[in-house]
């Protein structure tokens, strides 16, 4: 009687150390996975920091190439000057991102856009800066960027929706629980028209 007494508890004693092996064996892969998707997230982002900030970088070349034609609207470069200025001053920590820090981001960046893009259509009236080689390697630089920060936009956005699809589903949703810096991210919002290339070359 005590030999079948000892034996059942055994059994459940091993039965609990099974699940519990089990659990927290689910519980380690889990928090793995993710690491390696929050690492992947923070990865996107950096490439998205980093093809904005060339395109930052080509701004000075852009305003000495227009500062070289005394008859053009020096409000329209000036413009495009502190739309910079602005844009390379907002940054988001992508350890803790929120929506609102990304629609900063997205605003100032915007700006940006629309400002080099009125510049560009008024160099329109000026077929000697239209025609000026230094232009036209910014024009063939700014579209090659601009092309290349629509591509790291959508890996970004891809890679927060892995993210987030673990966040939200169970079991990850529990590590989710336990350790608050695992938190969903914001997408990168398209703007209007964001999937079309830049049309700054016309006849």
């Amino acid at each position: 009687m005590n030999n079948k007494g000892c034996f059942g508890i055994g059994t459940i004693g091993l039965v609990i150390i099974g699940l519990v092996l089990a659990i927290g064996f689910l519980g380690v892969r889990s928090y793995n996975s993710l690491v390696k998707e929050n690492n992947n997230v923070l990865n996107k982002w950096s490439n998205v920091e980093t093809i904005y900030q060339k395109r930052a970088n080509l701004i000075p070349n852009l305003q000495n190439t227009v500062k070289s034609y005394a008859k053009f609207e020096q409000e329209t470069l000036t413009k495009v000057v502190e739309a910079r200025s602005k844009a390379t001053q907002v940054t988001v920590d992508p350890t803790n991102m929120t929506e609102e820090d990304m629609a900063k981001f997205q605003k100032a960046q915007g700006e940006l856009s629309s400002s080099l893009g009125r510049l560009m259509m008024v160099v329109e009236q000026y077929p000697e800066l239209k025609a000026d080689q230094q232009y036209i390697n910014f024009q063939r630089e700014y579209i090659a960027i601009e092309n290349s920060i629509r591509t790291e936009i959508v890996y970004y956005n891809d890679a927060v929706t892995v993210f987030n699809n673990k966040v939200e589903t169970f079991p990850t949703s529990l590590i989710v629980a336990i350790f608050s810096k695992f938190k969903a991210k914001p997408y990168f919002k398209a703007d209007e028209g964001a999937s079309k290339a830049p049309e700054v070359f016309k006849d």
